[in-house]
């Protein structure tokens, strides 16, 4: 698939997500929805990874260059975050420890995962 047929499908399942999103009774982000539907197709097969491997590539080497608008709105409420600066240092040194464990077991479980599926076959 050329790269306008992966930009048009990942650009058209975040579509999908933002309008299943705006159905919703709650509010839930669009972008894990559309994550999570590509996820699904992913798993069975309807897409196949090297269908948006060269954009994903693309957009994961640039990842950084994403983060640039959210740094921006940063600065714009520095007084603000200096204000909160205490409670936002706590909340992040709590949960980065709890975030490495949950990944960790993770990894470990898929990769026990993965060891039994080979050792059937």
């Amino acid at each position: 698939m050329n790269i306008m047929g992966q930009l048009a499908l990942i650009f058209g399942l975040s579509l999908v997500g933002e309008g299943v999103a705006a159905l919703l009774p709650v509010s839930f982000p669009a972008s894990v929805i559309s994550m999570v539907l590509l996820m699904v197709l992913l798993l069975t097969g309807v897409v196949k990874d090297k269908h948006i491997k060269t954009v994903s590539n693309f957009l994961v080497a640039n990842m950084a260059f994403f983060f640039i608008p959210s740094f921006v709105g940063i600065v714009e409420h520095g007084t603000l975050m200096k204000s909160q600066a205490l409670p936002l240092l706590v909340i992040v040194g709590l949960t980065t420890p709890f975030v490495y464990l949950v990944t960790g077991w993770t990894v470990q479980l898929l990769m026990l995962r993965r060891k039994r599926r080979e050792e059937l076959k």
